[in-house]
């Protein structure tokens, strides 16, 4: 059954303004259930939590309901999610934590090709317990992640492995499943970002090897909140600096002061949201997650072909190099066009596409394109249609040829 790409559109009220969206990558458009289920909680009588009061047990409801749906998503133990600001708050305070026991001989494994949040904190940290940072390197020429090198980067002074599960830049999906493994038989952690891979794809974070994984629920049509799922018997063994008279259980042991219980009514509603895009899924919400992220990803895969080709041809512009089998996003740029120049002039057209090095900073170090703006990128959503592709393209094409002509 193909994906019915018009009754994906009519949840998001926000498309109707007219703009063509190629930005979810640095946050998608908020579903109308989601909108919907904040709005109830701003609403209606939810005090904190409390067991002596029916707001209050309200809170305790949406908070639990909120660890269950994440868990779904993920494939995780709810007792096992913990929720943040933001993906960055989150892996700051996974690793500071973890420091504590770090020290002058210890290693840690950080790639290249992540996102800064999943690389700066963990070299900070490093930095201050006097441990090693090894740096796992992309091949500029493909943007692969060869996985073979982590034979040589991890041995017995490796304390934690941190990897992407989807370059935020150009798509690279590693090969995490394998990485992991070679980190597990030298009894290595594995922190997994992924922030970029969620929206994209079924998840199974078991079947990942990901000791942790974080995400952001603003990249998958939920609202500004991030959550990271352990086992829960990893959480008790760590012990974050926290408030004397907090909860010392877990997993609220890591949540500082009270949440935004509003976010996380959304954050429920988003997971469900994701689980009915595929009408045709049946049975638990897990296993209509899988069904309806399975759909997206196929039909997300067809409609960035027809981008990434329609780029290709475009005679000036240049692609940063990527596998084929990747998350739905591309940079590029126009000529000797500054990137923002390109994003501003794409704007100006009703087209919404970042330009700059979206926080993956080693990459475009790497590449050598940070300091001269970095790239634009243009990400596939699942309400993106053939018509937006399409109107991207001619955008590009008008704009190669100015800049040939300039």
């Amino acid at each position: 059954m193909a994906f019915d790409i018009a009754r994906a559109r009519a949840a998001y009220p926000a498309l109707g303004e007219g703009f063509r969206h190629f930005d979810a990558a640095a946050g998608s458009l908020v579903a109308e259930p989601v909108a919907q289920a904040v709005d109830a909680v701003y609403r209606g009588a939810v005090a904190n939590r409390s067991d002596a009061f029916a707001p209050g047990r309200r809170a305790i409801g949406i908070v639990a309901d909120a660890r269950r749906a994440v868990a779904d998503l993920l494939g995780a133990d709810p007792a096992g999610v913990v929720f943040g600001n933001s993906a960055t708050s989150l892996v700051y305070l996974v690793a500071r934590t973890l420091a504590q026991s770090w020290g002058p001989g210890d290693e840690i494994v950080v790639s290249r090709l992540d996102h800064d949040s999943n690389v700066r904190p963990w070299v900070q940290v490093a930095e201050e317990q006097g441990a090693t940072v090894l740096w796992a390197e992309f091949d500029p020429a493909t943007g692969k992640l060869a996985t073979d090198q982590y034979r040589d980067l991890i041995n017995e002074a490796t304390r934690l492995v941190a990897v992407t599960a989807g370059s935020n830049a150009i798509g690279t999906r590693p090969d995490v499943a394998a990485i992991a493994a070679l980190a597990h038989a030298a009894g290595v952690l594995v922190f997994v970002d992924g922030v970029h891979a969620t929206p994209h794809q079924p998840t199974d974070v078991a079947a990942l090897g990901a000791d942790f994984y974080v995400t952001s629920a603003y990249k998958w049509s939920g609202p500004h909140l991030a959550a990271c799922v352990a086992d829960p018997a990893l959480w008790a063994g760590m012990f974050p600096a926290k408030l004397r008279p907090s909860s010392d259980a877990v997993p609220e042991r890591f949540e500082f002061g009270t949440p935004s219980f509003a976010s996380l009514a959304g954050v429920t509603a988003a997971v469900d949201h994701l689980a009915g895009l595929d009408p045709a899924a049946t049975g638990t919400r897990r296993e209509r997650l899988l069904t309806s992220l399975a759909a997206v990803r196929d039909y997300e895969a067809d409609l960035f072909a027809r981008l990434v080709d329609g780029l290709a041809a475009i005679d000036g512009v240049s692609l940063c190099p990527a596998p084929a089998d990747r998350c739905p996003t591309v940079s590029f740029r126009v000529g000797s066009q500054h990137p923002a120049e390109t994003s501003k002039a794409l704007g100006d057209a009703g087209i919404c596409a970042f330009a700059g090095d979206y926080y993956a900073w080693e990459y475009f170090h790497t590449m050598g394109l940070r300091e001269s703006g970095g790239a634009v990128r243009a990400g596939i959503y699942h309400y993106t249609t053939a018509e937006d592709v399409d109107v991207l393209l001619d955008a590009v094409r008008a704009l190669a040829k100015q800049a040939a002509g300039a």
